[in-house]
């Protein structure tokens, strides 16, 4: 083959990549274009004040919403008693998102430099900012506890997704009396049985709090295991209590966690099914939901949670039992990380 040739190939063989190149940026522009179309038959949006401080009308529930059109990607809030009615949009837009007693936190993308980044936003009941964090890795749960006195969020800074084991997650809190960021709970003294514990494989995700605005619990990863622990703030402590446990969301009550488990049998894309446990026993029983959900719940009042499926545009809620009776029942499209205040 002569040089010319050779320079020929090499030449077309350069242009066919940036072509292709060149496709990939238009179909992803075209897709994002898409997105901020109207989606026919979606639910009306309009813009307007979204509070987190009760409302004398009743509950209400806020959310990020899904829904294709300009206003995706925003808190929007609906009444409790309404979860599918006409939505107002905020204007204020997070990839995960939590309230309690009118405080707020909004894992959101950050969007000002030439690579994308990530921040934590307390938010007041205004959805004013109070204070924010960079964050390390793609948002992946958020959290606030009863009282809206201490906040909560997991990113993932190695890999996206919690169904493997090549995954590397950050859990951060912070207080909001005292103003003390702890970055990482891998800074807390682990105890597992009985013995203090340290491993460079640690992850912890998903904490939960309880209403003494002292005690949480949360996920802890090592050893290619996963654990429920009990976390004390003042301490500085995690404690380990059981084996298999994922994502734990504490009912109002203080009584029972509702979790995800891995099932053995399972596809490993998809294989977790919802538990509860009932904490002054330590007996567990699985909740009326077939599907495998990838999400920490959250519960709608002392009898029931809700938790995101993977819908037509990003995320679909469903409702359903907290004790193992009755069956999943839609409650909103194109809606994640939901609060119910008031």
């Amino acid at each position: 083959m002569t040089l010319q040739r050779r320079i020929l190939i090499l030449v077309c063989a350069v242009v066919l990549l940036a072509a292709v190149g060149v496709l990939a940026v238009v179909r992803a522009s075209s897709r994002a274009d898409e997105k901020n179309q109207t989606q026919a038959g979606g639910p009306q949006i309009t813009r307007g004040e979204v509070s987190l401080a009760p409302d004398a009308a009743g509950r209400r529930i806020v959310f990020r919403n899904m829904a294709w059109g300009p206003h995706r990607d925003e808190l929007a809030t609906v009444p409790a008693d309404a979860p599918q009615g006409p939505r107002t949009a905020s204007g204020v837009s997070c990839l995960r998102f939590h309230s309690a007693a009118g405080t707020g936190i909004c894992l959101q993308a950050d969007k000002g430099g030439v690579q994308e980044s990530y921040r934590a936003v307390v938010l007041d009941a205004h959805l004013k900012e109070v204070s924010a964090h960079p964050l390390a890795g793609i948002p992946t749960r958020a959290r606030v506890s009863p009282g809206g006195h201490l906040v909560a969020w997991t990113v993932f800074v190695g890999g996206d997704s919690y169904a493997g084991t090549n995954f590397s997650t950050r859990t951060s809190l912070l207080d909001l009396r005292t103003g003390r960021f702890d970055a990482s709970l891998e800074d807390f003294e682990i105890r597992k049985d009985g013995k203090a514990y340290r491993n460079a494989d640690v992850n912890f995700w998903g904490v939960t709090f309880a209403a003494d605005e002292r005690t949480f619990y949360a996920t802890l990863a090592t050893g290619g295991q996963t654990y429920l622990v009990r976390g004390d703030l003042a301490e500085r402590t995690v404690t380990t209590l059981r084996e298999n446990l994922e994502c734990p969301s504490l009912s109002p009550d203080g009584t029972r966690l509702v979790f995800k488990k891995r099932v053995a049998g399972l596809s490993p894309d998809a294989p977790w099914r919802l538990y509860v446990l009932d904490l002054a026993s330590m007996r567990e029983a699985p909740l009326a939901e077939e599907r495998s959900v990838d999400d920490q719940v959250v519960w709608r009042d002392d009898k029931s949670v809700v938790y995101s499926l993977p819908g037509d545009f990003g995320a679909d809620l469903y409702a359903l039992p907290a004790d193992g009776s009755g069956a999943p029942a839609p409650l909103m499209a194109s809606a994640l990380a939901p609060a119910f205040l008031g």
